[in-house]
Formats: structure tokens, C-alpha cells, sequence
């Protein structure tokens, strides 16, 4: 095993101890996993010290999403009970920041980098992400991340990730490069929404890119969408038209079906005066913040699911979109190989043939050149013939990379806007080597072999699939339960502790 190799086989041992420990049924993914990187090794879809594993999220994540002024970071001191992040009406925090549980009984702020370098957070290597779409940013991860811990014991067992203020005129690429990474990764989604701003205009931009990217997705279910601050609406008493017009906002853009909440904080909450009145909002946002937080303690269950999810959208992703890309390349790059070989090769000839005409080596259409006469016992003839054999196969292997970089390009432009996992664009000059024929319609390591693993991958997905189904349901009514309870969630992971 070359060294990378070692570093990766370590950190999934460690993921497995963890795992062992606080959730025994997704123990075994870790296997189908390495597993799966063998396959993306073989291909070229992995290299050097990377790891499907080590790209995806461990640990039940929620992320917080909204425009500056709807209320999230109030939201989130108000349920993890200490006052963690800087509230306001204005934006105050520009960073993503990433809340995880600490023993430590002072909360600590910390760099991105710790994010960056960790690969147990959902930010892990994100520089590069972010140098991918802002060229130079990646530096600059620091203005970008933030870790933070917290004692608090509402965050055992999960990890919090809160959102600089969403204004869509004022992001820059990068920035909406890391909310889609986000929203990828998470196993829970909270869309905060301000009260005082229901109103479509408002709205508009910021719903483009909270709304639009989420509508089309096949996670829809983990999307809460969250109209905060009801409470600024009692001295009108019309909390009915409000949540109306905001629903009418996001049903423009497309948004008709999904889990709509109206709440406020009860510890920022507008004096109301009327009790009858006052009962009725407290009685509203009760039971919508209870259903809340209902959501956000089964994240556990759901990251289990996600875990599941994300290792047979990966086995499918290879065989449905990766394998034909790099196939599709590779008969684009076979035609301009011949392409180019016939225009400079018979270039070549033709130059060749021009020449001998022209110095009279032909009579008729006989070649008769006359140091082919003189010196029959000679090797000029035969170093002439293998020196043109040479420049045949020169010009040949030229073409060949020359067509390769030219294809690199829109190779990369395809991956990206595709979000396919691992480095098809690895695979696709894995096949272009030297050795390999122009004329092979297969990825380098696509046979038999690897086909077999990925079919038996992705019947091992339905397995825990079945094993998390018999673990929280019990269709036949028996009493004896087909599986044992989940264990109790361990901590989070802490800066201090083994990296995985």
C-alpha cells in the first residue's frame, strides 16, 4: 500500500472505532466504501490520498440558512441556550460558521483553516472549492469558515452550521459555491425567512437562489422553511395575511408543497399585550418550534439514511454518468486523433512524394531513386525507411496528446456542472496513455472486475437499507423487535481529539 493509501486506511480505521461505538449498523459502509475507492482507483477517479469516505459528513448535520435579518443566530442561542452567536438587524457575521459540542465549559472561536484541514467536518479541503470558481480566494479561507464549540447538550450528537446573511446582490461566487455544498451535505435544512419582509418584492433575488436550487431536488423532505419574527405582526393582528404573502412568494417561485413554520423568539419576543391575543401567538409558535425541534434531534436517524444514500448515489454516479463521460470523451478523442494523424501523415507523404518528383526519382510510376540503384547492399535504404517509420509514429503519439489537452477543458467545464464526485477528467487521461489503443471504447480499468464490485456496492446499500427499515419499523406488528435500538449518539467530533 503506497503511503497515501496508509493515510486513508488509518482514517477509516479510526471512522470504524467511532462507529463501532455509536452507531453499529453504518460500520459496515465503511467496508463497501473501500470497496468503492478501489473501483475509483482502477478507473482513475481517485488519487493519492482521497477517499469517498472522507468526502461526505459523518455526523448529523443541520444547516441554517436566511437573509441577514431573519432571525437565525437568535434562533440558534435560543436553542442551544447560551448566547453563541452575535444577533442583530444588520448582518453582523459574514463567515460560515460551524457549531459543534465541546467539553470545554468556554465556548472557543477558531479559524477556517481548522475546518479545511479536519476531514471529520463538512468543509474539509473547501480552499480548493473555492480556488476552483474564485481564482486566489482559496487563501483566504479564514474570511470565509469558522469553527465554533459550545458545551451546550443540545449539540451532542450533531453539528450546527449557521450562514452569513444571504443577500444575493452581495454574494460572490465563492460564497454561493459553499451554500450549495452545504445544502448538499446536510441531513436537515432550515430556510429562515423574515416576518417583517414577507412580501415577494422583497424576496426576490434571495428566493432565487434559497428557493429555485431546492424545488427540483429529491431531498425536498429535508427542507423547513421558516417564517420568523411572527410576533412583529400582533400590533396589526394579521399574522394570517402575512404568512399569506409570503406563501405566495415562494409559490411563485415554484414552491407549492413542503413543511411551513411561523415562529418567534420567546426571549426577543414583541411585548403583546392583549392576552387572548398574546395566547394565541404563543400557542402557534409553540407547536410549530416543538415540531422543530423535533426534526432537529431525529437528524441521527437521518444521517444514517443519508450515509446509505450517499454511498449508492456515488456506486451509480461511476456507472450512469461517470463511465459514459469519460467513454463520450474518449470517442471524440479518437476521432481527432485520426483526424489529426491523416492531416499531418499524409501531409508528411504528400511532401515526401512532391519531393522525389521534383529531385526525378520517379520513371513513370516506378521509384527509381539512385542511391536505391547504387547501393543495394547498402542500409541507407533501411535507415531512410526507419527513420520515416519513427517520424510516423512521433507525429502519431503528438496527435495523440495534443487531442487529449484539447479536450481537458470542456472535460472540466462538463464535471463541474455536473457536481459528479471524484476526477472523471483523472480517468479520462488514465485511458489516454501511451499504451492504451485509440480504438478501446472502454474507460481504462472498466472490465469485468470492477463491474462486479460496483453490483455488489450497490446491493450492499439495500442491505442496510432493509437493516435501518427492520431497526425503526415493524410492519408485521410483532412484538420481538427485528433490530436493537440505536445506540446513543456520541459527542461530535472536537478539534482536540485523533483526526479520522
Amino acid at each position: 500500500m503506497h503511503p497515501a493509501g496508509q493515510v486513508i486506511e488509518a482514517r477509516l480505521q479510526h471512522l470504524e472505532t467511532h462507529l463501532e461505538q455509536e452507531n453499529p449498523i453504518l460500520l459496515s459502509t465503511v467496508q463497501s466504501f473501500r470497496q468503492l475507492d478501489a473501483v475509483a482507483f482502477r478507473l482513475g477517479l481517485l488519487e493519492g490520498d482521497n477517499s469517498f469516505a472522507t468526502q461526505i459528513p459523518w455526523w448529523p448535520l443541520i444547516s441554517i440558512l436566511g437573509t441577514f435579518s431573519a432571525g437565525k443566530s437568535t434562533f440558534i442561542n435560543h436553542y442551544i441556550g447560551t448566547p453563541l452567536q452575535r444577533s442583530g438587524n444588520q448582518a453582523v457575521d459574514d463567515k460560515f460558521t460551524v457549531i459543534c459540542y465541546s467539553k470545554e465549559a468556554t465556548a472557543h472561536a477558531l479559524p477556517g483553516v481548522a475546518l479545511d484541514s479536519d476531514p471529520r467536518f463538512p468543509f474539509y479541503q473547501m480552499s480548493d472549492e473555492i480556488e476552483k470558481v474564485a481564482k486566489g480566494e482559496g487563501e483566504r479561507i479564514d474570511a470565509y469558515l469558522q469553527l465554533k464549540t459550545c458545551p451546550s447538550e443540545k449539540l451532542r450528537g450533531k453539528i450546527l452550521i449557521d450562514s452569513p446573511g444571504f443577500d444575493a446582490d452581495a454574494q460572490r461566487t465563492s460564497t454561493l459555491r459553499i451554500t450549495d455544498h452545504i445544502i448538499d451535505l446536510s441531513d436537515l435544512v432550515l430556510v429562515f425567512f423574515d416576518a417583517r419582509h414577507p412580501e415577494p418584492g422583497a424576496m426576490q433575488d434571495t428566493l432565487s437562489h434559497l428557493i429555485e436550487r431546492t424545488i427540483h431536488r429529491n431531498d425536498t423532505g429535508k427542507f423547513l422553511y421558516i417564517l420568523n419574527q411572527i410576533d412583529t405582526t400582533a400590533r396589526e393582528n394579521n399574522p394570517e395575511d402575512v404568512i399569506a404573502a409570503w406563501q405566495r412568494a415562494l409559490g411563485e417561485r415554484g414552491l407549492t408543497a413542503g413543511r411551513f413554520y411561523a415562529v418567534y423568539n420567546p426571549d426577543a419576543a414583541v411585548p403583546i399585550e392583549d392576552e387572548a391575543l398574546r395566547n394565541r401567538y404563543e400557542t402557534k409558535r409553540d407547536i410549530d418550534l416543538k415540531e422543530i425541534h423535533s426534526r432537529m434531534e431525529e437528524v441521527e436517524i437521518e444521517r444514517a439514511y443519508r450515509i446509505v444514500g450517499a454511498l449508492e448515489k456515488t456506486a451509480r454516479d461511476i456507472e450512469e454518468r461517470s463511465i459514459p463521460l469519460v467513454s463520450s470523451a474518449l470517442g471524440r478523442w479518437k476521432q481527432r486523433v485520426l483526424v489529426g494523424d491523416a492531416v499531418l501523415m499524409g501531409g508528411l507523404l504528400l511532401a515526401l512524394l512532391i519531393f522525389s518528383i521534383n529531385a526525378g526519382y520517379w520513371q513513370g510510376f516506378t521509384f527509381a531513386p539512385p542511391w536505391l540503384e547504387t547501393g543495394a547492399d547498402s542500409p541507407l535504404p533501411w535507415v531512410i525507411a526507419g527513420l520515416l517509420v519513427v517520424a510516423l509514429i512521433v507525429i502519431h503519439f503528438a496527435v495523440r496528446t495534443i487531442a487529449a489537452r484539447s479536450l481537458l477543458k470542456g472535460l472540466r467545464r462538463q464535471v463541474t456542472s455536473a457536481g459528479i464526485r471524484g476526477n472523471p477528467v483523472g480517468a479520462f487521461l488514465r485511458s489516454t496513455k501511451p499504451w492504451r489503443s485509440i480504438f478501446r471504447k472502454n474507460p481504462a480499468g472498466w472490465g469485468r472486475k470492477s463491474k462486479r464490485e460496483l453490483r455488489e456496492v450497490l446491493q450492499s446499500t439495500d442491505t442496510y437499507i432493509q437493516t435501518l427499515n427492520d431497526q425503526f419499523t415493524n410492519p408485521s406488528g410483532s412484538e420481538t423487535l427485528l433490530a436493537a435500538e440505536p445506540a446513543t449518539p456520541s459527542e461530535t467530533p472536537v478539534v482536540s481529539e485523533e483526526s479520522v
